[in-house]
C-alpha cells in the first residue's frame, strides 16, 4: 500500500500521520492473517528500526481507537489485530489459536427491547471450535460418525 493511500485512510479517520503510524499500517496491510502486537512491532521494527516498543503498541491502540485496525481478542492468548476493509467474522481455533477470516454474511441486529438505550456502533460474529486442520487430527468418536 502506498504512503498517500495510507495517508488518506489516517486523515479521513482523523488520525494524524506519523511515520511509525505509517509502518503499522503499511505492515499490517501488507500481512496475512493476524499478527500480535509483538509480531507487528517486530515487522515494523524492520521498516524503521528505530521504533519503540512503547511507541508502535500506542500506535496500533490508537488505530484501534480510530475505527482503522482491528483487535481480535482470543482468550488465553494474545490478541490478534487486522485492518478494517472489508466486513468479514472471524473463527478462532480452540486448540492452536489460529484467527481465520470468515466471509461475511448478515446477522440480525438484536431487537431493541434487548439493547435498552446502548447504540450499536458495529458488531460481528467470532465462531470457535477447531480449525480445519485441528480437526482433521482430531480423534473421532462412534458419535461423531453417526
Amino acid at each position: 500500500m502506498d504512503v498517500e493511500t495510507i495517508r488518506h485512510l489516517l486523515d479521513a479517520s482523523g488520525v494524524k500521520f506519523t511515520t511509525q503510524r505509517y509502518c503499522v499500517m503499511a505492515f499490517l496491510m501488507q500481512t496475512a492473517g493476524h499478527p500480535t502486537a509483538a509480531e507487528i512491532f517486530d515487522g515494523v521494527n524492520r521498516l524503521d528500526p528505530r521504533s519503540a516498543r512503547a511507541t508502535v503498541y500506542r500506535n496500533l491502540r490508537d488505530l484501534v481507537e480510530a475505527g482503522l485496525v482491528r483487535e481480535v481478542a482470543v482468550e488465553g492468548r494474545s490478541a490478534r489485530f487486522d485492518v478494517k476493509g472489508m466486513r468479514h467474522h472471524h473463527f478462532i481455533c480452540d486448540r492452536c489459536g489460529e484467527v481465520e477470516d470468515m466471509e461475511w454474511f448478515n446477522v440480525p441486529q438484536p431487537p431493541a427491547k434487548f439493547l435498552g438505550n446502548r447504540m450499536v456502533r458495529e458488531y460481528e460474529v467470532i465462531l470457535r471450535g477447531l480449525c480445519i486442520s485441528c480437526a482433521s487430527s482430531a480423534p473421532h468418536t462412534s458419535a461423531d460418525t453417526g
